[in-house]
Formats: C-alpha cells, sequence, structure tokens
C-alpha cells in the first residue's frame, strides 16, 4: 500500500516537477544518507478533493511510465465505486483472529484443546502473532516448514502446525473476519512416516507390569487400562466412575480424540482392578493426581524410566521401534490382528478415525489369502487324482 503524503511534506521538501505524464510528479530528495535519489508523485481528485500519494524511488524500480500506470489504475479504481488502496480496510491481525480459535478450541476439542493451544505457544505465535492476515504467506508457511524439519521435529508434528494455521484460517473466513484465500492450500503437506512398528510380546507385557507394580500401582493400572482397551492416554485421564457399567461389562469413552464417542470391554483383569479402587462419587476421576487430588494429566516420566532400566529400548535409535506409552495401544491392535480379528472389528475398537490408519495392521492378520491358495491347490490335486483313477479304469 502506497503512503498518501501531504502538502506540508511536499513543501518541506524539493519543489516537484511536471513530468510528460498529467498528474505525474518528480522531485529530488535525499533518500537516505545524503544520497540524492529521484521520487514520483501522483496526483488525482475524489469527490472534489485532490489526493497526492507517494509511489516511489528510481532507485527502487519505480519510474514516471510505472507511476502513470499506477495513477491510471486509481482513476479507474473511482469509476468502478471500488475503494482505493488506502481506503481498504487493513487485514486483522493474526494473533487476534487465533486468539479467538484457541477460545473455540477450548469449548470443541479434547482435553480442553491443551496440545493445540501449547503447539500454538510454541511454534505459530512466535512466527505470525504480530502479522496481518494477508501477510502470512506461502513462501513464510514452507519456511516455517523447513525450519521445523530442520529442527528435527517428525512430519506429524510439521503438519500438525500448518493444519493449525488453516483451520485458524478456516475459521476467520467462516466468522467472517477475513475474505481472502488460504494460504496453507498452496503449501504440500510434509510426508508422515512415524507410525508405530514394533509391539510388546506376551512375555515383554508381562515383564513390564511386573516392574511397574513395583513402582506405581497407579501407573500399573492406567497402563493396564490401556493395553486391555486400546485406549489413548489422554482418554484413561478422562474416565470417570460413571463411565464404568459393571453389569454389562463396558466403558464409555465419551470425550475422544476424533470425538466420536465409542465403548470398550472390562475384560476380567480389568474388572478386578477397577473393583479394588476404592469407590469414588460418579463424576469424580478414576485415576488422579496424588499430589494434587485432580485429574492426571500426562503420563508419568517413571514409565520411561521404566523401560530403560528392563532394556527395551536398548540400542534402538529408530523411534518408531522404540516403546512407549502409546505402544501399548499399539501392542493392543497388533494382538487383535495376530488372533484374526477383522479389520472393521480393530478399527472400531480402537476407534480411529479412518480405515486407513486400521490398515497398517493387516499384515500382521493371518494370510487367508495364502490359506485360500493352498485350498484351491488341494482341490485341484484330488480332482487330478479322481481324473488319473477314472482313465486307469478304463
Amino acid at each position: 500500500m502506497k503512503k498518501q503524503i501531504s502538502k506540508k511534506e511536499y513543501s518541506e521538501n524539493t519543489k516537484r516537477q511536471a513530468t510528460q505524464y498529467p498528474g505525474v510528479y518528480q522531485r529530488q530528495s535525499e533518500k537516505t544518507h545524503g544520497v540524492m535519489d529521484t521520487c514520483f508523485d501522483i496526483s488525482y481528485k475524489k469527490d472534489g478533493k485532490k489526493i497526492w500519494e507517494k509511489i516511489g524511488w528510481a532507485s527502487d524500480g519505480y519510474s514516471a511510465k510505472l507511476a502513470n500506470t499506477i495513477r491510471a489504475e486509481r482513476i479507474r479504481t473511482m469509476q468502478h465505486g471500488e475503494e482505493l488502496p488506502q481506503e481498504k480496510q487493513k487485514a486483522p491481525l493474526f494473533g487476534d483472529v487465533a486468539k479467538k480459535y484457541l477460545e473455540w478450541v477450548q469449548q470443541n476439542r479434547a482435553n480442553r484443546g491443551r496440545d493445540i493451544i501449547n503447539r500454538y505457544a510454541l511454534h505459530i505465535k512466535p512466527r505470525f502473532e504480530k502479522k496481518r492476515m494477508d501477510e502470512i504467506t506461502p513462501f513464510a508457511l514452507e519456511k516455517m516448514k523447513i525450519e521445523l524439519q530442520k529442527q528435527g521435529y517428525a512430519g506429524q508434528s510439521v503438519k500438525h502446525c500448518l493444519v493449525m494455521v488453516r483451520e485458524i484460517f478456516n475459521k476467520a473466513i467462516q466468522w467472517s473476519l477475513w475474505q481472502g484465500d488460504n494460504p496453507v492450500s498452496k503449501i504440500k503437506m510434509p510426508a508422515i512416516q512415524n507410525q508405530r512398528e514394533r509391539f510388546l510380546s506376551y512375555d515383554e507385557a508381562d515383564i513390564l507390569f511386573i516392574e511397574l507394580k513395583k513402582v506405581s500401582d497407579t501407573l500399573h493400572n492406567i497402563a493396564l487400562m490401556a493395553l486391555h482397551t486400546g485406549m489413548r492416554a489422554g482418554e484413561v485421564f478422562n474416565l470417570k466412575y460413571y463411565d464404568i457399567d459393571f453389569k454389562n461389562d463396558l466403558i464409555t469413552i465419551r470425550d475422544p480424540k476424533n470425538k466420536n464417542r465409542r465403548t470398550a470391554f472390562l475384560t476380567g483383569n480389568i474388572k478386578d482392578m477397577l473393583q479394588a479402587i476404592p469407590e469414588g462419587k460418579p463424576e469424580e476421576y478414576i485415576f488422579k493426581d496424588k499430589r494434587h487430588g485432580g485429574k492426571i494429566n500426562e503420563v508419568s516420566n517413571a514409565f520411561s524410566k521404566i523401560v530403560d532400566t528392563i532394556g527395551f529400548n536398548n540400542g534402538i535409535e529408530n523411534t518408531r521401534q522404540k516403546i512407549t506409552f502409546h505402544s501399548l495401544r499399539h501392542t493392543f491392535c497388533s494382538w487383535l490382528a495376530l488372533q484374526g480379528e477383522s479389520i472393521m472389528t480393530i478399527r472400531d475398537l480402537a476407534g480411529h478415525k479412518s480405515i486407513s490408519m486400521t490398515m497398517r495392521y493387516s499384515h500382521l492378520i493371518p494370510d487367508e489369502k495364502r490359506k485360500a491358495a493352498t485350498r484351491l491347490e488341494q482341490a485341484f490335486n484330488q480332482s487330478r487324482e479322481d481324473t488319473v483313477t477314472q482313465l486307469s479304469k478304463k
């Protein structure tokens, strides 16, 4: 947007000189450090009032001809009843829109959007909070993507940041705060390669839970719930007493990650564990922070320390091969596949948002295709034997 200058500003500078183009003027003036340069200005009338507008310096590539083109565009704009650039309302600050978005997140996302709020504070706010919406370009977003990748963040983490910016722009458009384009639509999302591959064997699970029990009953019980139901850590932390139906052996997961309520089933071990916990009021959390008596918000560091003590991750550099708390959910799905459960059953029990998330367990399901081919071969061989037998009798 070009700066509009007053007559007073002109009087303080060298006298304007007309150029060959009507309404276009030039003046000699100091640009910086005493260096003389030529500045081009234009003038035109709107509603009977003469308007002066500074266009730019010759050293920046401006010329009388270019100034004339800009002046013609200003006149065309007025003739069509459109706003001049200096009259247009400034785009809102990204930070102001983000503030409204984060308030919405607290009311509409699981765990009151804590992960989203933390991600914004760490990665998005320092880069874009003070920029206006029209200043956040695809180039700026591509730069952020590259910087995060160089800092060692996984593809999924980088994608989360881009998706958040995209959603802020979408909400701004939906709430009539912004009428421009969404720059994230022009960014290629990073490839995601952070799906967990390793899961616990039955023996490893036994060893882990023996060690967990030695350190903390609460941590042991939380982990047991995750392994036997496939629940995410946040879903376990959100469980309240009224979510448990001992009569029908059901657990209601009311605030899952994908917002779609689902049901888990009480295994014998989980039922025994829950019945051994002192009963609380229906609206109380089942698993409580011993220090504050309130809800637990994150997995204790003791879990990773126990895994290190056992040596499950010794010599393993690939994060997809390391055992973490989330490996319990991955193990739940893997064990279901190994015992021959269908992809649809695994999807429903795990609460996957899309079937593609479940398909990564398909290679663990006993190979029915191989069995089918074997049965075909057996049927063919039997038929051939019958034919040979019949021919030999002739």
